[in-house]
């Protein structure tokens, strides 16, 4: 049998293991229930990955996220390793068929998520694989008091009657002392070895600053450190700004987040790995899967939801342990800003019930029916039909989600389907006179055999990857066919499919799950208190604060954040900083900015020195934003 170290050279060409990846797998290797907690880019995958490949066997991976699933598996197969994933909307056909693929096929991952294990049936037949180890990603979902809670996680336990040999592998970027203990209680695994790396990333400064303007803030930080970074925003119409303005003040920047179609994701992800651009401006839909190893600066000019999600995202800098920077820019109105965006947009009971009720109106799905069906789902246009609001519709949908009850694709495309309406010698008339459309016409011709008997639903991606033209130019050739009066033409925009996984039983389903509703608020409202701490708090290490958050109480300054470079610091005469500012104003009228890069002194510094200035009517502020002295 090959070593540990033979299988990750052979298939991930990588000659030694990262801190405390060789101990969990050994502990795994010797059929040991295992705990393993790796921070951000800490290698969690190679943790189950490897074992299963130097045992016989399969291993099964319950995971809650599809796009982490389908990463994996397409990494996976990229180093001919044999992978499945059953994903949502496959049928009961397709999925026996893909479980006949792990059991005869001499597959070595499957994927699948943990509303799977609901079905009986597919208990049943994962009896009948090979597995030989049980690995358990984002392991905090198991535990009531984890940032992502899932119920279905609580029926894993379940395989222990089944697999009472095999060892479990539980796995978490993050979670605290009391989530840890939960984990292992609520997965019956005994006799745990458990494996804790510390959060503490020793490289990375954690700053925080009070900035009005943050543009300006962001370009002084990119001049400063010109390599890759990453800016994380709340919603796509920031991204696009935020992209937009930066690329006007000369930076090269792309965007990223969950509205793009894949060719537009793979391209401006991959015009940012490749560093031709400086900068990626993404929502948090962008971070699954990347591993950039030179990344300097993170980002983030709004609050995030919790600092766990922050821990992650901040995390992706400096991975190749040289020294990078994780940046917070928050304003006074940010801490009502989060308020209003992640407190005041939760559902309560009354409004989850009503929304599911009228949702299964929506869709015409009548009482007691529904399940394993399928449908297009705008969620503009159902808000609007019963004036809901689109944020806490959102949220409670995300809610049914995780809790199992309906499943959410995010798809966000344009459905297309097409059937040429005249003969084919006409279509190559057509073609011979308009040579510029021929490739997308002939892609869809060689692609789609019965498109002249019927309507055929085109696959764009495919259709631009075999033509070479993009999918908007794709769009434009079919309507001008369809104008024409060539084929016939239907294109339906939805944001999502949704499918139901149960019957529907209104007030029954809600109040089923409406105790984990009321605990998720209550601790979405901690974590962003937790958030608010972090940000506000002057008075202690910003590592430290990170760490102890964790449960790691007895950590060090770590000497690089904003507070422990503003504790090294002498502090600045408050008199002096305004002697300057008032003899820069005898001469012009100024903004802040201009006067921090004229005063070379602390910006809080010399915002506190304004603020005496105009206190004592020194100086004054126009409707202009400009300082001037005072006239009084």
């Amino acid at each position: 049998m090959s070593t540990a170290v033979e299988i990750l050279k052979k298939y991930w060409n990588h000659d030694s293991f990262r801190s405390a990846q060789q101990e969990i797998i050994d502990s795994v290797l010797e059929g040991r229930d295992t705990f393993a907690l790796l921070p951000t880019g800490g290698g969690k995958s190679i943790c189950f990955q490897v074992p299963a490949m130097m045992k016989d066997g399969i291993c099964l991976v319950i995971s809650p996220l599809v796009a982490l699933m389908k990463d994996q598996v397409s990494n996976l197969d990229k180093r001919n390793i044999k992978a499945i994933a059953l994903t949502g909307g496959l049928h009961t056909d397709e999925i026996s068929d893909l479980l006949d693929n792990c059991e005869f096929g001499n597959y070595k991952f499957l994927y699948l998520s943990p509303e799977r294990l609901q079905s009986d049936w597919i208990i049943e037949r994962l009896k009948n694989l090979p597995i030989n180890l049980i690995a358990i990603d984002e392991a905090h979902c198991v535990s009531q008091w984890g940032h992502d809670f899932r119920p279905a996680y609580l029926k894993i336990i379940n395989l222990k009657t089944h697999f009472h040999k095999i060892p479990f592998l539980a796995l978490t970027a993050s979670a605290t002392e009391k989530v840890r203990g939960d984990i292992i209680s609520q997965l019956g695994m005994e006799q745990v070895a458990v494996f804790q790396k510390s959060f503490e990333r020793n490289n990375i400064a954690y700053m925080v600053f009070e900035a009005e303007d943050k543009l300006h803030h962001i370009s002084r930080i990119l001049k400063k450190n010109p390599q890759p970074s990453i800016i994380y925003v709340r919603n796509r119409k920031s991204c696009h700004d935020t992209a937009s303005q930066l690329q006007s003040l000369g930076f090269s920047a792309t965007y990223y987040h969950g509205g793009l179609s894949a060719s537009e994701k793979s391209k401006n992800m991959a015009s940012w790995m490749d560093e031709k651009k400086q900068v990626i401006v993404a929502t948090n839909a962008f971070g699954m899967g990347i591993d950039k190893a030179n990344v300097k600066t993170v980002i983030h000019i709004q609050l995030p939801e919790n600092i766990e999600n922050y821990y992650q995202e901040s995390g992706r800098a400096g991975r190749n342990e040289e020294k990078a920077f994780a940046v917070l820019l928050f304003s006074p109105s940010d801490p009502v800003q989060a308020g209003n965006q992640f407190i005041s947009v939760l559902p309560d009971k009354e409004f989850l019930t009503r929304m599911f009720i009228k949702l299964c109106n929506y869709l015409r799905i009548a009482y007691g029916e529904g399940i394993d069906e399928n449908f297009g789902f705008n969620l503009n246009h159902f808000c609007s039909q019963y004036e809901f609001p689109v944020l806490k519709t959102y949220n409670a949908l995300q809610f049914l989600d995780r809790q199992g009850i309906v499943t959410l694709s995010q798809e966000f495309s344009e459905k297309v389907s097409v059937q040429f309406v005249i003969d084919s010698k006409e279509i190559l008339r057509y073609m011979s006179l308009n040579p510029k459309e021929e490739p997308v016409i002939a892609s869809i011709l060689r692609n789609y055999s019965g498109i002249y008997d019927s309507p055929s639903a085109l696959n764009l991606s495919l259709i631009a990857k075999k033509s070479g033209a993009s999918e908007s130019d794709i769009i434009q050739v079919l309507k001008k066919l369809d104008d024409r009066g060539l084929i016939d033409y239907k294109a339906k925009s939805n944001d999502a499919t949704l499918v139901f996984n149960e019957i529907r039983e209104d007030e029954k389903t809600i109040n089923r799950v409406s105790k984990y509703l009321e605990r998720q608020n209550q601790q979405k409202k901690e974590q962003l208190q937790a958030v608010l701490e972090y940000v506000t708090n002057k008075n202690t290490c910003k590592s430290r604060l990170i760490l102890k958050y964790f449960g790691e109480k007895d950590a060090k300054d770590c000497g690089i954040c904003s507070y422990c470079i503003s504790k090294q610091k002498k502090p600045s005469s408050g008199v002096s900083i305004a002697a300057e500012i008032h003899h820069l104003l005898q001469s012009q009228a100024l903004n802040s900015r201009e006067i921090q890069n004229l005063v070379k002194h602390p910006a809080d510094d010399i915002i506190f020195a304004l603020k005496q200035l105009i206190d004592h009517h020194v100086i004054e502020i126009g409707a202009d934003n400009r300082y001037t002295l005072s006239k009084k």
